[in-house]
């Protein structure tokens, strides 16, 4: 979830790096800012616990941030409150019996996506799976077997805000290239999905039922 402020800034040079992330609070709301060479304000709220993420332009002022926090307060806290409420769902779903009706739901919810991740994600990668399965697990959210292009895919992922499914996918593709988790690996899924581990620990953070 983000929003942007298109209001126009000093022009940067581009020699000038990035800077840090920092944390303030406006109005009780704790903001991470990160300065980069950009001309906008973005903000998102993310999940899983709803943290608020401003990029700024690098000399835009510290009072313009917190006016357009302040502008913005009712969106994020709706946000906020809308991402507690799905982590909260999500934990209890992963908790209940998978029935054979809950299951054939979770497998034509995963079916209708795969398509088009299939088609945006291989070109990406550079490989497509022989054969995806999709499949209940008890210990993982999805499996590569490099030597067959095989990829098995959790079904309690249907159940999930959409990113993680695309997480595993890609992260299932990239298996294809590297069969481990080593620099290959992590240097090829930095280049595919630059925020794969955030997704990754968001994504540890829930219980496989």
């Amino acid at each position: 979830m983000h929003t942007t402020d298109r209001s126009s800034t000093p022009a940067v040079r581009s020699g000038t790096s990035p800077s840090p992330e920092r944390t303030r609070v406006v109005d009780g709301i704790a903001v991470t800012v990160t300065r980069k060479r950009i001309r906008n304000l973005y903000l998102r709220v993310k999940p899983p616990d709803g943290r608020v993420e401003i990029s700024a332009p690098l000399r835009v002022p510290a009072a313009r941030i917190d006016v357009f926090v302040r502008e913005r307060r009712d969106w994020i806290v709706a946000a906020q409150r809308r991402i507690a409420d799905t982590v909260a769902g999500t934990d209890m779903a992963l908790r209940t019996a998978w029935t054979d009706e809950r299951k054939a739901r979770a497998a034509a919810a995963i079916e209708a996506r795969l398509p088009g991740l299939l088609a945006r994600w291989t070109p990406i990668v550079g490989q497509a799976p022989t054969h995806v399965t999709l499949r209940l697990m008890t210990s993982r959210w999805g499996s590569c077997t490099p030597r067959t292009g095989r990829i098995r895919l959790n079904l309690q992922l249907a159940e999930l805000p959409p990113e993680f499914l695309e997480y595993v996918l890609v992260h299932e593709l990239t298996h294809l290239w590297a069969h481990g988790h080593g620099a290959d690996f992590r240097l090829r899924m930095d280049r595919y999905l630059p925020d794969w581990r955030e997704r990754r620990r968001a994504l540890n953070r829930m219980v496989i039922g």
